[in-house]
């Protein structure tokens, strides 16, 4: 039979008549320390929906839908699927729009209560009537870009709509003829923009 050794002995002692290393949660609050990956917060002033974070989410407890008739995207946040790993926070394109908590006990019996949904409204182009990105996304890139972002008809169409210099719905065209050089003054996804400009050089 193997004895234990007398520096085992006396750790074993020391051990017993020591504090607990671990803290007394759930008896006592629990303060993380600095640096700690907890729940992600979103905020939705500084969140563009431009999907960065759900492409970049090992779990995929991020998800969208967009519905194309209300021009609405939906994002679907689950954090009972969340690793707070941390990566929609290290890849958010605005460094604002989702910030890691100090929130780890997220325990519950109803699993829907972990689950929060974000709306954003899409540009949708007014010819094929594809989605381009939502209008949050468009402004944060406008914002980066600076005077050289007006040098899109986009960006132009979205200024107008904040002064109310044109009425865009006297200034409407019809696209049951094809697609014409006046079109190009529309909200058009790049392909069709690139089909008006190939028409207007032919």
């Amino acid at each position: 039979m193997r004895y234990p050794k007398v520096r085992e002995l006396k750790e074993a002692v020391v051990s017993l008549f020591s504090p607990a290393y671990t803290s007394s949660f759930p008896f006592a609050p629990h303060v993380p320390e600095s640096g700690y990956r907890g729940k992600p917060n979103v905020d939705d002033s500084n969140c563009v929906g431009c999907e960065t974070c759900a492409n970049v989410c090992p779990p995929n407890a991020i998800t969208f839908s967009d519905d194309k008739e209300k021009g609405i995207r939906t994002i679907t946040r689950d954090y009972g699927k969340c690793i707070f790993c941390g990566q929609c926070a290290d890849h958010c394109i605005t460094e604002k729009g989702v910030i890691l908590s100090e929130e780890f006990d997220l325990a519950t019996f109803d699993r829907g209560q972990l689950v929060e949904k974000q709306e954003k409204e899409l540009v949708i182009c007014k010819s094929c009537g594809e989605i381009i990105t939502t209008r949050d996304h468009f402004l944060h890139m406008q914002s980066k870009l600076g005077a050289k972002s007006y040098t899109s008809i986009m960006s132009l169409n979205i200024l107008n709509e904040k002064l109310k210099l044109v009425d865009n719905e006297a200034a409407s065209t019809d696209f049951r003829d094809g697609l014409k050089r006046k079109d190009m003054f529309k909200t058009l996804c790049p392909d069709c923009l690139r089909k008006v400009l190939v028409k207007s050089l032919v």
